[in-house]
């Protein structure tokens, strides 16, 4: 079949919109905001939650912050709604997209980031199955809030820093309703993806509610040379149908409605179609895997299933401050894609060689999450006060779904954290600090390895883990716009549990005695310049993060899967960003990473090997211009370098990747009461690349990058 000439489809649709305008002029969009609403929503994009749990201005925050708007979610979701890809378009230090439902090396900064969804994880720690990425239709994501770099702030799991996915909020008075129809194609009908939803916003003196449901069927996808890409090992968007419903409502009560309660609620679950098939590729003469029509081994589908309750509670007047409280339930349900490999077989079940099995991680948290904020405590002005304690109660295990086999035992991890942080605003000075204290316990009982690991028993135990995790900074205004900061914080984690227990092959071996169990401290300095006008900014970063007991990945050579390694481990980086609006109608955009990564090639040995892709990114440089070229259309080109690597030469670590160029596009025209039309095309040229990550030689992870997709978008809103 014939690829969709992007261009032309381009032309068209301009053409269309041109002849459009001529004939009449567009009415003014339909909910357009206030002023009032604007100022609003600019006071909201200046300040953060995240790591304050209160609104705090972004240049009181001593540290490199990425608030992913509004208008950048628009334009990223435009050509795709890959929720990972927004990050690594906008986030200088977020690594490349894996394009599948797995998010492995997926990093922050060469670290395993902590994602939340309205301050909620997602995964766990205790066995971290690469899939925390896609947990919510990203039509519900009202804007994205990131802390760079090592933080306690949020707890368990942050040694690359924060993402927190932040759920819209109804803004307008009265009742407004949302319809959104999607549809993408890049060769044919197998290819085609179809998405319709739809959101209900009411905002009342009396209470607000928000309620979006959406669909998505997903065919297949094709990379640059027009070949099917195969389907990934760990679990595949493509070929894949989602069903996601959120709820959130909220009520404001009291004296002065200073009293808030809210809850909300979110259902989502995307499942494969199981229509295709993994064919090999071959690295030797650079063919890549692809895939072709037929059932998958075994009898299930893969599928993501996260589910997760929040009730909230605010006082904006207890003893001189603001207290809330989150209580939340979360539930995770992920199942892998059947395999034949050596790690599953089983000859008390089939003949060796024989036994095709698929892997499920279950994980179910709860817990609260409570802060106080004092402003001008203790009676002095710029004086504020934050403290609070968080309690998590986190399971999670793996087992082989096919034979119902245990792979990873049950694994209960409980912690009990209470904080406090200070800031002093003196003059143009903010000095901050603050101490947050882990308490933490995990539980694992008795339990015996498979076959591949020789059947042994572990005995069961516990482990403590208990760190203070301390935090201190500045930030200094500068003339011209110009301000300085410099922090340093620690970050802590667990080190993915599940993995060295499964792997366990020694008999005489307990859970409280296993060296790969012991937690994840990060030490992070970090030093930064922002400038920042109406017409531009700019902002630098510069960033060490050490960990005396780290974890990078390596590749078994038997099994082909991941083996996680504790050494030391150095990451040291720089961030560029940039914004410059040359006009009203036009807006030009700007980013770079540099990351590099140490580690040792044998224990206690000199921090001499680099850390490759799977660990942390390649350079990055990024830019895009948006051009407004009438009040109600808008185009937006923007391109994504990454740079060739070449590390470890002449070692059995040797990694070399080569770099590539993506170029996307995306133009909206508003026709006021008959919606917004959007057109998207991922990756424009139709380049042809193999993704970094699957340079480097894994489990059947050969495979290309998406090729040319165009994507057009109708909403309506009244």
């Amino acid at each position: 079949m014939r690829q969709v000439p992007a261009t032309l489809t381009t032309l068209l649709l301009v053409s269309a919109i041109s002849t459009a305008y001529a004939q009449q002029a567009a009415p003014a969009p339909a909910g357009a905001a206030s002023a009032a609403g604007n100022s609003d929503a600019a006071r909201l994009e200046t300040t953060i939650v995240t790591g304050t749990r209160t609104a705090k201005s972004i240049d009181k925050i001593p540290g490199a912050i990425t608030v992913v708007s509004k208008e950048d979610l628009a334009h990223t979701l435009a050509v795709t709604e890959d929720a990972s890809a927004v990050l690594a378009r906008i986030v200088p230090g977020y690594a490349e997209s894996s394009q599948a439902m797995s998010n492995t090396g997926e990093t922050l900064r060469g670290r395993i980031p902590l994602r939340l969804f309205d301050g909620v994880p997602q995964g766990s720690p205790l066995r971290e199955g690469g899939r925390s990425a896609t947990f919510t239709d990203m039509g519900v994501i009202g804007r994205i809030e990131v802390i760079n770099g090592p933080s306690a702030s949020e707890g368990v799991g942050a040694a690359g820093g924060i993402i927190n996915y932040i759920s819209k909020v109804p803004t307008k008075q009265g009742d407004e309703f949302t319809l959104v129809g999607r549809v993408s194609s890049q060769n044919g009908n197998d290819s085609q993806n179809f998405k319709l939803g739809g959101t209900f916003a009411r905002k009342t003196e009396a209470y607000d509610l928000l309620i979006s449901a959406a669909h998505s069927d997903r065919g297949i996808t094709y990379d640059g040379h027009g070949r099917r890409i195969g389907m990934n090992t760990s679990g595949s968007l493509s070929d894949s149908r989602t069903n996601d419903l959120f709820l959130k409502v909220g009520v404001d009560f009291g004296v002065d409605k200073q009293q808030r309660l809210q809850f909300s609620m979110s259902n989502f679950k995307v499942t494969g179609k199981g229509n295709y098939i993994l064919v090999d590729g071959d690295r030797a003469t650079g063919v890549t895997n692809t895939s072709e029509r037929g059932r998958p081994l075994g009898a299930k589908t893969e599928f993501n299933d996260f589910e997760q309750y929040i009730v909230s509670y605010r006082h904006d007047n207890v003893f001189g401050g603001t207290f809330t409280a989150d209580a939340y339930l979360a539930k995770q349900a992920m199942r892998y894609p059947a395999e034949d490999g050596a790690d599953r077989q089983d000859p008390l079940i089939a003949p060796l060689g024989t036994l095709i099995d698929q892997s499920e991680i279950y994980a179910k948290k709860k817990g609260l999450r409570t802060a106080w904020t004092r402003p001008d405590i203790f009676a002095v002005e710029g004086l504020e006060l934050r403290a609070g304690l968080d309690v998590i109660e986190d399971e999670a295990q793996q087992r082989l779904a096919l034979t119902d086999r245990l792979w990873v035992p049950p694994m209960l991890y409980q912690s009990t954290a209470p904080y406090a942080q200070l800031s002093y605003d003196i003059g143009p000075l903010t000095l901050s600090g603050g101490l947050r204290r882990e308490d933490g316990k995990l539980s694992v009982d008795t339990y015996t390895t498979t076959y591949f690991r020789n059947r042994v028993q572990v005995l069961g135990g516990s482990l403590k883990y208990n760190a203070n995790l301390g935090n201190i900074g500045a930030v200094l205004k500068l003339p011209n716009n110009w301000s300085m900061f410099v922090a340093q914080s620690k970050g802590f984690s667990l080190p993915n549990i599940g993995i060295p227990l499964r792997n366990i092959n020694k008999p005489g071996q307990s859970v409280d005695g296993i060296l790969e169990l012991q937690p994840i401290l990060v030490k992070n300095k970090e030093l930064g310049a922002n400038w920042r006008t109406a017409a531009a900014s700019f902002g630098a970063s510069f960033y060490e993060s050490n960990s005396n007991l780290g974890v990078s990945l390596s590749v078994d050579p038997v099994t082909n899967d991941f083996i996680m390694n504790r050494a030391p481990v150095r990451i040291r980086g720089m961030e560029l960003t940039g914004e410059l609006n040359l006009s009203k109608e036009l807006k030009t955009t700007a980013l770079y990473s540099r990351i590099r990564g140490k580690t040792t090639f044998v224990a206690n040995g000199p921090m001499d090997k680099s850390l490759g892709v799977n660990d942390v990114n390649p350079d990055k440089f990024g830019m895009s211009a948006t051009w407004k070229y009438m009040a109600n259309a808008d185009v937006t080109l923007g391109f994504t370098k990454l740079m060739s690597r070449h590390i470890n030469a002449g070692t059995g670590s040797e990694e070399n990747t080569t770099g590539y160029t993506l170029f996307d596009l995306d133009t909206n025209y508003d026709f006021g009461r008959y919606g917004k039309l959007t057109l998207g095309v991922e990756n424009l040229a139709n380049k042809f690349y193999v993704l970094s990550w699957s340079q480097v030689p894994g489990f059947r992870n050969y495979w290309a990058g998406r090729g040319r997709v165009v994507t057009v978008t109708h909403t309506l809103t009244f």
